[in-house]
């Protein structure tokens, strides 16, 4: 079974702070696959940010490469996260254009899968008028930035488990270049509160349901 696959499984798995003895993620946890190495500093940016929105919301995650997936891992909860193209920002010229979307997660027979693509080339191409303006040293930060608002949008249809999109703020359906790149960026009190009320509630020392476990039933 193929690591997607293996992943899959285990997000069906509901399992409490303490299993059997073992420690388990009580933050739901992001696997993340780059189509080409991001800067650290992208990187960073990228983790702060999305902590930044989603955190005041009970939101907090566990970040992990999915190449170091074992098959053996436990979480409440986790989404897998597809970073498309160059998450750098080598190349910006001051031209604006409008390359479509940002970011999609995969939906079939009409449940939302765990599953997000993030095009890091379309971000940098819709963004990079405003990217030349901004000094090169702080750059990778603010691309990082608008990175992350577009993953929080795409982690806010996994977890509050609806396609719905709001009316502005980081659920709604279309970014302006603004709203990418400026200072804060936030969700509106509807979505915020559909992200708040889908925090799994943790109770008692139930025995553990691990990917494997699922794994072996079939799924």
């Amino acid at each position: 079974m193929s690591k997607r696959a293996l992943l899959c499984c285990a997000v069906l798995a509901a399992v409490p702070a303490f299993a059997g003895g073992r420690p388990v993620e009580a933050s739901a946890v992001l696997y993340t696959t780059f189509k080409q190495p991001a800067p650290l500093a992208v990187v960073h940016a990228l983790e702060d940010e999305v902590e930044s929105i989603m955190g005041p919301l009970g939101r907090h995650f566990v970040w992990r490469s999915i190449a170091g997936v074992q098959g053996n891992e436990v979480s409440t909860e986790l989404a897998v996260l597809t970073f498309k193209g160059r998450c750098d920002v080598g190349g910006i010229i001051p031209r604006e254009a409008h390359p479509g979307a940002l970011g999609w997660t995969h939906v079939s027979d009409g449940a939302i899968l765990p599953f997000s693509d993030i095009d890091c080339d379309r971000i940098r191409v819709f963004i990079q008028k405003e990217l030349i303006y901004i000094p090169a040293a702080d750059r990778e930060t603010a691309f990082g930035r608008a990175v992350a608002r577009v993953v929080a949008h795409e982690l806010y249809h996994i977890f509050a488990n609806t396609q719905h999109h709001g009316a502005d703020g980081v659920g709604k359906a279309a970014y302006t270049v603004h709203e990418l790149v400026s200072d804060e960026f936030h969700f509106e009190d509807r979505e915020g509160d559909a992200l708040r009320s889908s925090v799994p509630k943790l109770t008692g020392q139930q025995p553990a349901t691990s990917a494997a476990r699922n794994v072996s039933q079939g799924f």
